[in-house]
């Protein structure tokens, strides 16, 4: 949901996604499709993979959603460290929870906190 937000107020930057407990090749689950649809937000298509050296390697920033997610790849790849931060950087910096097997409603909050943080990330990056 975060990389599809991004992409749209940021079309001239390359976006992308993976985890770090990804389902590989799972598309987003029931909920998460519902509740980003219901901001005009597609994520038809999207095909889990995880995070690796390359992946991060090929990218000038990672945005992890969790604070436990920025620790865990500062430990996996050390060289990422400084150009790892939170999703929610900008709008609190707490992280922002996996909603995946959790209610409709939480969807929809954590879908709401990512709208915001996007917003937010866009705003600097379109400098």
């Amino acid at each position: 949901m975060g990389e599809r937000m991004l992409k749209a107020r940021l079309s001239g930057l390359a976006v992308s996604s993976a985890g770090l407990g990804a389902l590989v090749g799972h598309e987003a689950d029931a909920d998460a499709l519902k509740a980003a649809e219901e901001l005009g937000v597609d994520l038809g298509g999207h095909s889990a993979r995880q995070l690796t050296a390359e992946i991060g390697a090929a990218h000038g920033l990672i945005l992890a959603m969790e604070p436990g997610h920025r620790a865990e790849i500062s430990r996996r790849w050390p060289q990422l460290s400084g150009r790892t931060l939170l999703f929610d950087q900008w709008t609190g910096g707490k992280g922002i929870a996996d909603p995946y097997r959790k209610p409709l409603e939480f969807h929809r909050q954590v879908r709401d906190q990512i709208f915001a943080a996007a917003a937010a990330w866009a705003g600097r990056l379109s400098r």
